[in-house]
């Protein structure tokens, strides 16, 4: 088994492959948070499940940091230290990003087009559930026509592509949303919706105006989400959906913060799943390369800072990790 990278590696990969070109003021610190031993010092006091960036950088920001120079991030870091561990200690990176749906969209209008059946949508790792309204948002793209979803206000999500995906005329017609969290969020309460604007990067503004639509829509017509474990909940939540639905159950950037083990747990779980007659179900995960174990990797190289969209365990895109591109295979 390979050894797992140092908190000091990980920063400067975050830095390197996550933040470069996302978030200036994240490269920027995460850069320096790399060669700065005492607030490595500090991070490596933290659950090793803790340790991450996202969580790190979101918890002190929540306290008040400000988005600027490091030198004023690090003073800040070493006097609230207390106070942002505790935020650190009872939070989770549940980042909810809306515009992950486009890249979801044109694997879920096949399968409700294939199936010929609408679709129960099932979201793992659902934090404030604002990824089960892909009929919700409108899309564009590349310079294509606008696809109009459902919702009042039709917030454009626009995505950049390659490869020819089958890009859908219209939003299927959903019938059914649920999902499972260790600890979901209420789209409807100021707690957790500043801690999901806290996990916005830096320079996002587009990204925090979203969250913000997003929310009220969730809020409005909130979905399903069931507080539990997703190895003990998932088969339940498949066996609720409408019987005349295509189930498909989905993540985005979720499961690389389980332990292998319950990965492929979890793989195996829908693996048996799949194919029940008269039962459709598929499978759409949306992960960093290698996350998923098991699973084969895309043909040729590819930039480590992409996800891997697999459909039923086939790769079938490269994607933006916030949802800004899709590469087809």
């Amino acid at each position: 088994m390979a050894e797992a990278p140092s908190t000091a590696q990980r920063y400067a990969r975050f830095a390197r492959y996550e933040a470069r070109g996302a978030s200036e003021v994240y490269e920027q610190w995460c850069e320096e948070i790399s060669r700065d031993a005492k607030v490595l010092e500090l991070i490596d006091g933290l659950p090793r499940v803790k340790r991450q960036p996202n969580l790190v950088l979101a918890a002190a920001r929540s306290r008040g940091a400000e988005a600027g120079t490091y030198s004023g991030f690090r003073a800040f870091l070493l006097q609230d230290w207390d106070g942002i561990r505790d935020v650190i200690l009872r939070r989770s990176t549940q980042t909810n990003e809306p515009r992950r749906c486009a890249v979801l969209l044109p694997s879920l209008a096949r399968i409700a087009r294939d199936e010929g059946r609408p679709l129960a949508l099932i979201e793992v790792g659902a934090s404030a559930g604002l990824c089960l309204y892909p009929d919700r948002y409108a899309y564009r793209y590349d310079d294509g026509a606008v696809i109009n979803g459902q919702g009042r206000d039709n917030w454009v999500l626009a995505c950049r592509t390659t490869g020819n995906p089958p890009l859908p005329s219209s939003v299927p017609n959903i019938i059914h949303r649920s999902g499972v969290d260790l600890n979901p969020l209420d789209p409807a309460d100021p707690a957790d919706l500043a801690w999901l604007d806290a996990l916005i990067w830096p320079g996002m503004d587009e990204r925090r105006r979203l969250l913000g639509v997003a929310a009220e829509a969730a809020a409005h017509s909130p979905a399903r989400i069931v507080r539990g474990d997703l190895n003990a909940e998932i088969a339940g939540l498949i066996e609720a959906a409408p019987a005349e639905a295509a189930v498909v159950v989905f993540h985005t950037a979720v499961l690389a913060y389980l332990p292998e083990g319950d990965r492929e747990i979890f793989r195996d779980t829908i693996f048996s799943c799949l194919g029940v007659p008269g039962r459709p179900v598929h499978w759409l995960s949306n992960e960093g390369l290698g996350v998923m174990p098991g699973l084969s990797a895309p043909p040729g190289s590819a930039d480590p800072g992409l996800f891997v969209l697999h459909h039923n365990g086939t790769p079938v895109a490269r994607t933006g990790p916030h949802g800004q591109s899709l590469d087809w295979l």
